[in-house]
């Protein structure tokens, strides 16, 4: 069974999705349409803006989804049976299950953007990488560094590589002792808020008034989500968990594992970079692993299609 993925916050990169733009006319008209929805042109930060621009989180989610959502639609009919996204990414593979319009989608994950980039400034915080240490480990650094603020697991990435998210002082501390309670290295990252803890709970009842606005519907493949790592398929769940996302730990990892024990052998990364190719390589070596990020790639793809 085949599964497609699409990656979240930090797959940016300058000149994304531009000679996808370029060379097909149903991409073209796509991200045209995207800079109407949004009132600015999102293509022209894509593909001519700064690193610094690109990575300010209003701008980042929709480019991020645009790139992904565009490869998607050009690969057509395909017989991926299960779908899931990291994070923004799973606003992609609902997009992609039909759960949610393109254009719905699209101004959700704008919104999202800046209400995530809002509560960021309102309650000032940063995530840092966990790399090579136990589970039992981890939980004792985290008793550790609570005395000193909110911290969490933001994203169970891969076996040890989580990442944590929480106020200044408390992320710190844990990065300056993990390495003595058995990490291989903790690195703080750069990054506009403390994106998936208790920090993000100013965004949470303006996204769900959002999503209130907007038709879900329900999924036409299952779409295992980050919460709670297993297939969803229902709008009422879909909502709900798009919700609790915010504040929530994405558990990436073990969606992987539910994916494949549920028959997954195949997966194919939809969007800029490799991030999640990785990822899934070190969370079970035993399935096929690919991506399709740019216009060659697509082509290549479609051109497999045809002599198949």
């Amino acid at each position: 069974m085949k599964a497609f993925v699409f990656p979240g916050q930090g797959s940016q990169y300058c000149g994304m999705a531009k000679d996808i733009y370029r060379q097909y006319p149903e991409a073209h008209s796509l991200m045209e349409r995207a800079n109407e929805i949004l009132g600015y042109s999102i293509t022209d930060i894509m593909f001519n803006g700064s690193e610094e621009v690109l990575r300010e989180t209003r701008y980042t989610q929709p480019a991020i989804f645009l790139h992904s959502i565009c490869v998607a639609k050009l690969l057509g009919d395909t017989d991926a049976l299960m779908t899931a996204g990291h994070s923004l990414g799973e606003y992609t593979a609902l997009c992609f299950a039909g759960a949610m319009s393109f254009e719905d989608t699209l101004r959700i994950v704008s919104k999202r953007g800046e209400l995530m980039q809002n509560a960021g400034t309102l309650n000032p915080g940063t995530m840092a990488a966990i790399i090579g240490m136990s589970n039992d480990a981890f939980e004792d650094l985290l008793v550790e560094v609570r005395s000193s603020g909110v911290v969490q697991a933001a994203n169970f990435n891969s076996p040890g590589q989580i990442v944590i998210s929480g106020e200044i002082g408390a992320v710190r501390k844990a990065v300056e002792l993990a390495p003595a309670m058995g990490a291989r290295m903790a690195k703080e990252l750069v990054v506009s808020g403390a994106f998936h803890s208790p920090l993000m709970k100013p965004a949470e009842e303006e996204l769900k008034a959002s999503l209130d606005k907007i038709t879900i519907n329900d999924a036409s493949i299952p779409v295992c989500m980050n919460v709670v790592a297993k297939p969803i398929t229902t709008a009422e769940e879909v909502r709900k968990n798009l919700v609790l996302q915010l504040t929530s730990s994405v558990r990436w990892a073990q969606s992987v594992e539910t994916m494949v024990a549920g028959g997954v052998t195949s997966f194919i990364e939809i969007g800029p970079q490799k991030v999640l190719q990785g990822l899934v390589k070190r969370i079970d070596r035993s399935v096929t692993i690919s991506g399709i990020d740019n216009a060659n790639q697509v082509a290549q793809c479609l051109a497999t299609k045809e002599e198949q």
